[in-house]
């Protein structure tokens, strides 16, 4: 008998198999999760499982209190962080978690990834948050849980809409991106790798480079964005 979650374990699977296509993972880095509402469930990719034997079979199937509901394997390592992310913003549809090379870069530098050119602004307003380094005490504890709050404290903190700006670096760690559907949440991730390269090339270019001033930052997303937007069919 077919699960009645076939269809989104094969569409998470998908997305997951996307990841070492766009080139932002190796061996079995990152992971792709795509949540069903109606049932309060979340497809997540597997523990460990390498890209290359990967099947729709071995996608999990787990609820937003990480109780698995369907498979036989452990699901990623970061459920938590997913599980917390779509309790806490009920309008996203899908997390993507890569160790992608310039996005950790800068999580490493603990810097947010600066807003230089109309590239960056086609997809956000703001340069690319990274959230501060974990405390001790929640790095001893439910660390999983609290990488998905720190970002969503952060983001309530300094009054970002997870809407407006889908992707995040946390300290040390990496970039978390997500959407109204996994595929956004993918092609946000690729997105991000790419502005981040671009701002390190531009800084190893010219090192007082100035930010994208801010009538280029509206015109770019307001035409692309903006309830008169015209770019595209």
């Amino acid at each position: 008998m077919m699960s009645k979650y076939q269809n989104i374990k094969e569409e998470c699977f998908r997305a997951n198999m996307q990841l070492p296509e766009l080139g932002l993972v190796i061996y079995t880095f990152g992971n792709v999760s795509m949540v069903d509402r109606k049932h309060n469930v979340f497809a997540i990719k597997p523990s460990g499982v390498p890209y290359e034997t990967l099947t729709p079979q071995d996608i999990v199937i787990v609820d937003f209190e990480n109780k698995i509901i369907e498979g036989d394997l452990r699901p990623s390592s970061d459920t938590k962080t997913h599980a917390h992310l779509y309790k806490s913003w009920s309008n996203i549809g899908g997390i993507c978690h890569t160790h992608s090379t310039y996005a950790v870069a800068w999580a490493q530098a603990q810097l947010n990834i600066p807003i230089f050119g109309t590239t960056h602004a086609d997809h956000l307003t703001t340069d690319i948050p990274c959230v501060p380094p974990m405390k001790d005490a929640d790095i001893q504890g439910d660390y999983e849980k609290m990488t998905g709050k720190q970002i969503t404290d952060y983001y309530t903190t300094i009054g970002m809409s997870p809407t407006e700006i889908e992707m995040v670096l946390i300290a040390n760690h990496g970039p978390f991106t997500w959407g109204a559907s996994v595929e956004k949440a993918v092609y946000n991730s690729k997105v991000l790798e790419e502005l981040a390269k671009m701002a390190y090339l531009t800084l190893q270019i010219n090192p007082k480079s100035e930010k994208l001033k801010s009538t280029l930052i509206q015109k770019h997303y307001e035409r692309k964005h903006g309830k008169n937007a015209y770019y595209g069919q």
